[in-house]
């Protein structure tokens, strides 16, 4: 009598992808408890940023209020912003050892925290690598983000030459994804010449899908463009598409991350792809409520009449999706990279007003 295979069972849509698909999940918070239920969701990693740190700390002041007043007390010294990244630090230190089993079970490939540089470096190469060392020396499994600005790229050269895992972020084109796989690939080859060891670190690549989408609703909007409205949610998903088989021909030693999601495409449109997605807590328990089916569409092209119609339309779209359609020089000055910066720094400054409420508390 033949025997009857029982169907395998998941938790979730999630759970499902990581099982059955070589696309890896990572939590997009720090929080413990958001990444506890990720994890038991199959992620194997997290990322973070200024804002993701600010709506944390927001939620669970009553969790640190404590140790940020010791701090305070410990270190009369110390600024708002000291103080601040100082708690950065520690957020990132615990959430990088729930990870650490991970991390030794992938050889280092997964199981990283991601902790992302001060964004008000984003011009200096040398503050971002100095800081970037200093991180990395956090916990064992972190990664370190540094932007894709015009200082961004040579930082990640060298911070890859050190050894240092590097998550490249402030991100959201073909053209500063290459830039960054050309960067990596250039430190590891130093690392290589030198013996020094590159099995063990897990460089990605982020593009912020769902921040392109929204500049291109910001330009139709301003200069009285119409379109499809729902083109608008493929052009992010189109470059990351075109620049995930680039990297597949080319043989980039680094992965792409899927982040900044607006809708549910921004994951179950790279599914089966070697690639990481990121998305926040609340869309992953949206994801995993979901009748999505799990199955590979990454090879699936985006529609060429609607790749057509943006690129007609939107310049910035066609300068995001054409190889050499931003210079490197340029990249400080696309409109998605000024927005995000302005928020991420705006984030840091937000940060310290949190630690001066205690710091410095209103009288009654």
């Amino acid at each position: 009598m033949a025997q009857v295979t029982a169907p395998a069972i998941f938790k979730s849509p999630l759970h499902e992808m990581t099982q059955t698909t070589p696309t890896c999940l990572w939590n997009d918070s720090a929080s413990i408890q958001e990444l506890t239920y990720s994890i038991e969701n199959g992620a194997v990693g997290a990322t973070c940023n200024p804002v993701i740190v600010l709506g944390m700390l927001k939620k669970e002041m009553a969790l640190w209020k404590d140790r940020t007043r010791a701090l305070i007390e410990a270190n009369p010294p110390a600024t708002e912003s000291e103080i601040g990244w100082q708690l950065v630090r520690e957020i990132s230190a615990k959430a990088a050892a729930l990870l650490y089993p991970t991390f030794q079970a992938h050889g280092g490939r997964n199981g990283r925290l991601s902790i992302q540089t001060d964004p008000r470096f984003y011009r200096d190469p040398q503050a971002i690598v100095s800081q970037a060392e200093e991180f990395s020396q956090i916990a064992p499994n972190m990664i370190v983000k540094i932007p894709v600005t015009g200082a961004g790229i040579p930082a990640i050269e060298e911070a890859t030459y050190r050894g240092i895992s590097i998550n490249a972020t402030v991100c959201f084109t073909l053209p500063q994804c290459i830039a960054v796989a050309e960067a990596v690939e250039r430190g590891l080859t130093r690392r290589e010449r030198e013996g020094k060891e590159i099995a063990g670190m897990g460089p990605v690549c982020t593009i912020m899908v769902g921040r392109l989408d929204d500049w291109l609703k910001v330009v139709a909007e301003k200069d009285n463009i119409t379109t499809d409205p729902g083109y608008f949610e493929w052009a992010g998903v189109a470059v990351f598409k075109k620049t995930y088989e680039i990297f597949r021909q080319r043989g980039y030693r680094l992965r792409l991350l899927s982040a900044a999601f607006r809708n549910h495409m921004h994951w179950s449109e790279l599914i089966g792809g070697d690639v990481v997605i990121s998305p926040p807590y609340s869309w992953q328990v949206r994801f995993n409520t979901s009748d999505i089916e799990v199955r590979s569409r990454i090879d699936q092209p985006v529609a060429v009449e609607i790749v057509d119609e943006l690129s007609r339309k939107f310049v910035d779209f066609r300068r995001a999706y054409s190889e050499g359609g931003i210079a490197v020089e340029e990249f400080d000055s696309f409109a998605p990279t000024r927005r995000t910066l302005r928020q991420f720094i705006a984030a840091c400054h937000d940060l310290d007003g949190l630690v001066r409420d205690v710091m410095i508390p209103n009288p009654d």
